[in-house]
């Protein structure tokens, strides 16, 4: 395993202005990444808060009972309770088999970093993902990508695509899902790991009932031993922690609105686009009535949260009881999941990926009008895995590695064609087109003159002729492409597996292809590096 490290632009202007700590996005940040004591003053910062690192470690050591652990896990759990420790984060939805390669990539950053700091601090450094079970778009988790031939195949998991209902709620049929896993690893092909990989999520499956839990065993079964935490954000244990400060959110929630509108205002001057979409009413909650999350507006005239959509109208009298009865009932949306966050841990920093730094760069005056500040947000790392194959069809194709990750190859394989085109013959086709045309053009004059009611006889007559040298055309490319099939299936299989339509590896591919392939001592290799949080692209050659 070999490791370099590229310069590419984040995915949105936003993020890569950030990650260089320029103006004006570096002013939307309470603090600077770039500076070299920003942890220790965010350590010293953090020292001054009151937070219940007892009670949330308490929460975290209930939902992983169910889950594999190691001795590193209950060591984890110890330091949290201590009034000393911090903690690193981050978090994502509960993809199938985790989803995209960036749950993974983001996995590694939270613990690399965690390590980083608790060395250089000498104080406890927890790692901690916060999985967002409470989120119910089930068909942005229900898939993976998979080779299906000479293309990337979609294989998704169906169920529960016509309900709002929370991540953690989505209970699956078992004997689909062992179907679905099996349907997944016939297209990754059987290897010499595929049997123990297929035995440990058949057994999980039997084992559990819902995304979010079969997703937890999965993350904890490949990262146990690294000491890493984590916390559904709809666990009903959580949610009683949280209860003090949704009626926070609750009593303040126009200035909390107001106070993003302000920084959208501001940030829209600047030149960027929105982030996140909210208007003036927006309270920022979600309510969970019959099976479905429900997203409230504010009413402050008649002082109600209210939505239209459910017919629900309470007044916050209402909603105050509601929450001390069910507080399991209520969520964060994209604007209060990071106040609620700071409120519960002791965040030295949170990893984000460039969405969500382009998200939290809206929500620094609401954090200021809840009298704290957001923490240092650490770009989590970006990575290419790269095969020993696919790296001898760039070697043989003499691509820059660094121009595939940046721009694909389709404009290196057009290139190509182009040198391989019979250009003698489409020159003559072309002669011929323009020849044709100029013949009809005399016929339509005539026929201008002489017998009008033929003029559409006579353009359909040049439309079939120009079809049929298209057609040729057409045939001349096919014979071509046939012709240097081999070299074109480089180009194809570069571009599948490291820009794949167009998009960065990280968020079409899956970590099962890898471990199948690789088995699982895959991630002990990755574990076992040294990172630089440094904002390059890790290229990582496997």
């Amino acid at each position: 395993m070999k490791f370099e490290s590229i310069v590419i632009p984040a995915t949105n202007d936003f993020a890569s202005l950030y990650i260089e700590q320029k103006e004006p996005v570096k002013g939307f940040f309470h603090y600077d990444i770039t500076e070299n004591s920003v942890y220790e003053k965010r350590y010293r910062d953090l020292m001054t808060k009151n937070i219940d690192r007892a009670g949330i470690a308490r929460v975290i050591e209930n939902y992983m009972m169910k889950f594999p652990q190691s001795e590193k896990t209950k060591q984890s759990i110890d330091k949290l309770k201590s009034e000393q420790s911090v903690v690193v984060i981050g978090g994502q939805q509960a993809g199938l088999l985790t989803g995209p390669l960036y749950t993974i990539h983001k996995i590694i950053s939270i613990i690399k970093l965690a390590e980083e700091q608790e060395h250089k601090l000498n104080k406890p450094v927890v790692p901690i993902f916060w999985i967002a079970g409470e989120d119910h778009d089930f068909l942005e988790i229900n898939h993976i990508y998979a080779e299906a031939g000479h293309s990337l195949k979609k294989i998704s998991f169906s169920g529960n695509n016509d309900e709002k209902r929370m991540t953690s709620h989505i209970y699956y049929n078992k004997d689909d899902m062992h179907h679905w896993i099996d349907t997944v690893f016939m297209h990754f092909g059987e290897k010499e790991n595929t049997k123990e990989l297929l035995s440990t999520l058949h057994t999980a499956t039997m084992k559990y009932d819902s995304i979010t839990d079969i997703f937890s065993f999965i993350v904890m079964t490949l990262f146990k031993d690294y000491g890493l935490l984590i916390i559904d954000s709809a666990d009903p244990g959580l949610r009683l922690l949280e209860e003090p400060f949704f009626s926070n959110i609750i009593e303040q929630n126009v200035e909390i609105t107001q106070a993003v509108l302000r920084q959208q205002e501001e940030i829209g001057n600047n030149g960027f686009k929105k982030a996140i979409e909210m208007d003036e009413n927006a309270a920022n909650l979600f309510y969970y009535l019959h099976n479905e999350r429900i997203l409230l507006d504010y009413d402050p005239v008649s002082n109600c949260f209210l939505s239209k959509k459910a017919q629900l109208q309470l007044d916050k009298e209402n909603v105050l009881e509601l929450l001390q009865q069910y507080p399991e009932k209520f969520s964060n949306n994209v604007v209060t999941r990071p106040l609620m966050q700071e409120w519960l841990f002791p965040t030295l920093a949170f990893i984000a990926g460039p969405g969500e730094i382009a998200y939290w760069g809206e929500l620094k005056q609401a954090f200021d009008i809840l009298g704290n500040k957001m923490p240092p947000i650490i770009p989590r790392m970006n990575m290419t895995f790269l095969e020993a194959a696919v790296e001898r069809d760039i070697n043989d194709l003499e691509l820059s590695i660094d121009d595939i990750l940046k721009n694909g190859v389709a404009r290196n394989k057009a290139m190509f064609l182009e040198n391989m085109a019979d250009k003698e013959l489409q020159s003559i086709l072309d002669n011929v087109k323009t020849f044709m045309e100029e013949q009809y053009h005399s016929i339509f004059k005539r026929l201008e003159e002489s017998d009008r009611g033929l003029l559409p006889l006579a353009r359909k007559n040049l439309s079939i002729h120009l079809n049929q040298i298209n057609f040729m055309e057409h045939k001349s490319n096919i014979s071509i492409e046939l012709k240097h099939q081999t070299i074109l299936d480089k180009y194809n299989r570069i571009e599948r597996h490291l820009r794949p339509n167009g998009i960065p590896q990280e968020r079409v591919w899956n970590i099962y292809y890898y471990l199948n392939e690789m088995g699982e001592s895959f991630i002990q290799q990755l574990m076992a590096e040294t990172y630089v949080f440094d904002g390059t692209h890790k290229l990582i050659k496997i």
